[in-house]
């Protein structure tokens, strides 16, 4: 679990093979009021949590692993900077929590490398006959199915 006020660990996947901790320095949270759950409460208590990041200056991450949370990242990026949003607990420490945990989430899979790109094949003779036979007897048996006519 990441402890909020501390660096954030992010562990090891792929494309990030020995992790990386990102500076506590570099994450900036700002507390405002939830609409969510919390009863009288919600009303008085800065719950909502919105955590941000800008992983142009992060010194966690290599060059080419910073190129690549930029392209995954560049539809939700805001004015430079990722950022994330959690106000579905009733405590402003959950919240943080929550924030950081999807963070974490968000940067293993911007990191992760692409797919390799899918070889196309083309069905083997034997299937082709098999689906030709199969069209065939089909079609039999749907003939078979028109009116009866007295020979």
């Amino acid at each position: 679990m990441s402890t909020p006020g501390h660096d954030l660990v992010v562990p090891p996947a792929p494309g990030l093979p020995s992790g990386a901790t990102i500076p506590a320095g570099e994450l900036v949270e700002r507390f405002s009021r939830s609409s969510g759950p919390g009863g009288q409460s919600v009303n008085t208590s800065d719950s909502r949590v919105e955590l941000l990041f800008d992983p142009v200056v992060s010194t966690a991450f290599t060059e080419s692993q910073r190129a690549r949370i930029l392209r995954y990242l560049a539809d939700v990026m805001a004015q430079g900077q990722v950022s994330i949003v959690a106000s579905e607990h009733r405590s402003q420490h959950r919240n943080r929590i929550a924030a950081r945990e999807r963070l974490v989430a968000l940067l293993r899979e911007a990191v992760a490398p692409p797919p390799p790109p899918r070889r196309p094949t083309k069905p083997s003779r034997a299937s082709q006959r098999r689906r030709v036979e199969e069209k065939k007897q089909a079609g039999r048996t749907k003939a078979l199915r028109g009116r009866v006519r007295d020979e």
